[in-house]
């Protein structure tokens, strides 16, 4: 999995056509995110661990998105101190005119999440935390080296991120959650490895947060994660009245293996803070909520009444074939009516080349035509003229010799 040949997802191909990528610097520090969903509601903005970028939201952004929520999925900037990390994201908020949040990070994105709810009481709404934890001692005591962590190379920053992920036979949602993260990974550069491996070892712990823990919703996965399960009964016991929303698989990103479940939890915690959707703002979506465009219901009587006049016509002209099998007439005729459709279609698109091609080869043709008419013609005087040129040489050899 990690050392293979990683093939991007369709959907996901399809999620990079579709919503933009946003880059801004705001002061020193340079913001990548995804801002998609109507602007008039509170934005659910996400928060990667150290492996992710913004892009493994992408599930979450095209689910939530279409149901009217605004979603917001950003990389972590260089910041080298927590402290720095929360002046910086609130400049970011600042930028995109963004006051009142909802925040769902995962392992470091989740432990960044509470520190600056604690920070900034007013800014945060609400938290989903997923895997993640309230203090760093753990991996500030496995990480020795973390004073000099900014003069490593990239090849052992990103040796020593891929080591916590396990690598072992797993189920193929699983599996796949993996390659897509590992390939995020290789996309990092050094300074931004660097500075989120120095905040996971900074030693820091959260504090009292204001925010009631009635607000506050704890999403892990029961089978392995990075994160020990003793730093996530830790975030449990700090938060003894958050909803619980346990998922019984799903590895260190649940939010791409189990994405259903994940966003199902997510839009029940949103609908519990009082979130209001608004799918009526989302472009395509009709509001009577059919999920079609105006436009269905007469294309959809059109088509009946082109079957109907198909239908006529074939019983018009009955054959042995549509009388053995009549279920499959209709369908045949269809087909061809669409083939012949598409020929004339074709056709009217692409009369100009053919033309264009058609003259080419006639001038083509015409100058060989020419050619050989030429050549046939010298050969023939040549042909018709030797006799005559030969008599008169005769003739002027007699006359010499009198």
């Amino acid at each position: 999995m990690k050392g293979g040949v990683f093939s991007a997802p369709g959907d996901y191909i399809y999620f990079k056509s579709q919503v933009p990528l946003h880059k801004i610097p705001i002061g020193s520090k340079q913001w990548r995110y995804y801002d998609f969903g109507p602007k008039v509601v509170p934005p659910l903005i996400c928060l990667p661990g150290i492996a992710g970028t913004a892009d493994v939201y992408y599930k979450q952004i095209m689910s939530l998105s279409i149901k009217g929520y605004r979603v917001i999925s950003v990389d972590i900037p260089r910041a080298w101190n927590n402290h720095e990390w929360i002046q910086a994201f609130e400049k970011f908020l600042d930028a995109i005119d963004v006051h009142h949040i909802h925040l769902y990070g995962t392992a470091l994105g989740g432990f960044l999440a509470q520190l600056f709810a604690q920070h900034r009481p007013r800014r945060v709404r609400s938290l989903v935390l997923s895997n993640t934890f309230v203090e760093t001692t753990s991996f500030s005591a496995a990480m020795p080296w973390a004073p000099i962590v900014s003069w490593a190379p990239s090849f052992i920053l990103k040796r020593h991120v891929l080591s916590g992920i396990r690598d072992s036979p797993q189920e193929p949602f699983i599996a796949d959650s993996v390659d897509f993260v590992v390939s995020q990974v290789e996309t990092l550069s050094r300074e931004d490895l660097a500075s989120r491996l120095t905040l996971t070892a900074d030693a820091a712990s959260v504090g009292p947060l204001l925010l009631p823990d009635t607000s506050i919703t704890l999403m892990d996965t029961n089978d392995y994660c990075a994160t020990p399960q003793s730093l996530k009964d830790q975030v449990c016991e700090r938060y003894p009245g958050a909803r619980r929303a346990y998922l019984k698989s799903g590895g260190d990103f649940p939010f791409l293996s189990r994405p259903d479940e994940v966003n199902l939890h997510l839009q029940l915690h949103l609908r519990r803070v009082a979130v209001e959707a608004r799918p009526d703002l989302v472009p395509g979506v009709p509001k009577d909520g059919s999920g079609g465009s105006s436009k269905e219901p007469n294309n959809r009587r059109e088509d009946a009444d082109d079957s109907s006049e198909n239908d006529k016509r074939d019983s018009e002209a009955p054959s042995t074939a549509e009388s053995a099998d009549p279920p499959l007439a209709p369908e045949a005729t269809g087909s061809h009516d669409l083939d012949n459709q598409l020929l004339k279609l074709s056709d009217n698109k692409s009369v100009i080349p053919p033309l264009q091609n058609a003259l080419l080869c006639d001038k083509q043709s015409l100058l060989l035509v020419l050619r050989a008419l030429l050549s046939i013609t010298c050969e023939f005087f040549i042909l018709n003229m030797l006799p005559l040129y030969l008599g008169n040489c005769t003739l002027t050899e007699n006359v010499a010799a009198m």
